[in-house]
C-alpha cells in the first residue's frame, strides 16, 4: 500500500495534507478497499523521512472523517469508501443558544443531503477555539465560523491577534464568518453578518411612536458574563436615546427587589434577566405593556407565545444564506435582517 502514496518533496502542500489527499484518491480509483490495513504511522514515517507528528496528523484527520478507524494491537483500517457525494463542513460556533440553534437547524435543512456538517462549540474561549481550528486544519470543505471571544474579566471581544493569524491559515474559497465579521477578511470569503451598533439603532427608531410613550428607556446589558455581548449594542442604543433626548439609564442585571416606576420601558438580553423582571412585574401587579414596558432581544418561540416584544436579528435567514452560498459557490457579504416585532409588551 505504501507504493501508492505520492509525496512531491517539491510542493507547497504541506506533507500531512499530501498524505490525506492521496489516501483519499487511491479511495475514490478504488485502489484502497473497506476493511483494508494501512501501514502504521511508524512504517509510513520511517519509508518517507518525515516526522511522526506529520503522518500522525494526517492519521487524526482521517479518522475524525471516519475515513479509517484504529484497532488497539493490530493498527488502521479503512472504514469509509463513499467520498463522492457529500461536502463536509465545520461550523464552529461560540455557544449553544436557542437563536444559535435556529441559524444552525436552517443551515443543515437548506444543505439537505448535500453535506456532513460537524458541530463544534467553542464557548468564547480563544484557547479551545484555537485548539479546535488545529486539530481540524485540512480535514474540511468548508469551515462556517463565529467569532465572539471574552477576555478575563468576562468582556466581549471580537478577535485577538492569535485568532486572526489561525483563520487566515484557512484557505479564504473555504471559509465562511458569520455574525460578527469585524475582524475583516478577503473578497474570497463568504461574510453572513449582524451591525450590532446600527441594527439597535434602526430597530429601535422604527419603535419611536410608542417609546416615546414612556419615562425612561433602561438597558440591562450585562457587564460581565460568560457568554459576553459585543458592547457596539450599547454604542447604537446611547446614540438612539442622545438624537431623541430620551432619558435612558444602563443597567448590568434586574436586581432582586428592584424599585420599579410607572413609565419604564425596559430592554432585556439576558434570559435570565427577561424571566426575573417579568415576575417583579407580575408581583407589583404593573400592567404590562402600559405602566411598564419590555422590550427582548433576540427572538424565541417562548418570547412570541408569551407576547413579548422583540428585536431580533432573523437567525433562519442568517443560516439558509450560509448553506445557499456554499451550494452556488458564490462568494462576498450579505447583512441579515434586524426586526423590530411589535407584541403586547409595550
Amino acid at each position: 500500500m505504501i507504493k501508492l502514496i505520492k509525496i512531491d518533496e517539491d510542493s507547497r502542500v504541506p506533507k500531512y495534507k499530501q498524505i490525506v489527499d492521496s489516501i483519499l484518491q487511491n479511495i475514490a480509483n478504488g485502489n484502497l478497499k473497506i476493511n483494508q490495513k494501512i501501514p502504521s504511522i511508524n512504517s509510513f514515517s520511517e519509508e518517507f523521512y518525515m516526522s511522526r507528528d506529520t503522518v500522525e496528523k494526517a492519521y487524526n484527520i482521517l479518522k475524525e472523517r471516519k475515513i479509517i478507524s484504529s484497532i488497539r494491537g493490530k493498527g488502521y483500517y479503512i472504514t469509509r469508501t463513499k467520498l463522492e457525494s457529500k461536502v463536509n463542513i465545520l461550523f464552529l460556533t461560540n455557544k449553544l443558544s436557542s437563536y444559535k440553534m435556529k441559524t444552525y437547524s436552517s443551515f443543515i435543512n437548506t444543505l439537505g443531503a448535500n453535506a456532513l456538517v460537524d458541530l463544534q462549540i467553542y464557548h468564547c474561549d480563544e484557547t479551545l477555539f484555537l485548539n479546535i481550528l488545529d486539530k481540524f486544519e485540512g480535514a474540511y470543505d468548508y469551515y462556517v465560523i463565529t467569532t465572539h471571544f471574552k477576555t478575563d474579566e468576562l468582556k466581549h471581544l471580537s478577535f485577538t491577534d492569535e485568532v486572526v493569524a489561525a483563520i487566515k491559515n484557512i484557505p479564504q474559497e473555504k471559509l465562511v464568518i458569520l455574525d460578527n465579521i469585524k475582524l475583516g477578511a478577503g473578497d474570497e470569503v463568504i461574510k453572513i453578518y449582524q451591525d450590532f451598533e446600527n441594527d439597535i439603532y434602526n430597530a429601535l427608531k422604527e419603535g419611536l411612536s410608542k417609546i416615546m410613550k414612556y419615562k425612561r428607556l433602561i438597558l440591562v446589558y450585562p457587564d460581565k458574563a460568560v457568554y459576553p455581548y459585543p458592547r457596539r449594542i450599547l454604542h447604537g442604543f446611547r446614540k438612539f436615546c442622545v438624537e431623541h433626548e430620551i432619558n435612558f439609564e444602563i443597567l448590568s442585571e434586574v436586581y432582586d427587589d428592584m424599585i420599579l416606576k410607572k413609565g419604564d420601558l425596559f430592554i432585556t438580553i439576558e434570559e435570565s434577566d427577561l424571566v426575573n423582571l417579568m415576575k417583579q412585574i407580575r408581583d407589583e401587579e404593573f400592567v404590562l405593556g402600559k405602566e411598564i414596558g419590555v422590550i427582548s432581544y433576540n427572538d424565541t418561540p417562548l418570547k412570541e407565545l408569551l407576547g413579548i416584544t422583540v428585536m431580533s436579528t432573523d437567525f433562519n435567514i442568517m443560516g439558509e444564506t450560509a448553506a445557499r452560498m456554499i451550494l452556488n459557490k458564490e462568494k462576498g457579504q450579505v447583512k441579515v435582517p434586524f426586526n423590530f416585532i411589535d407584541r403586547n409588551s409595550i
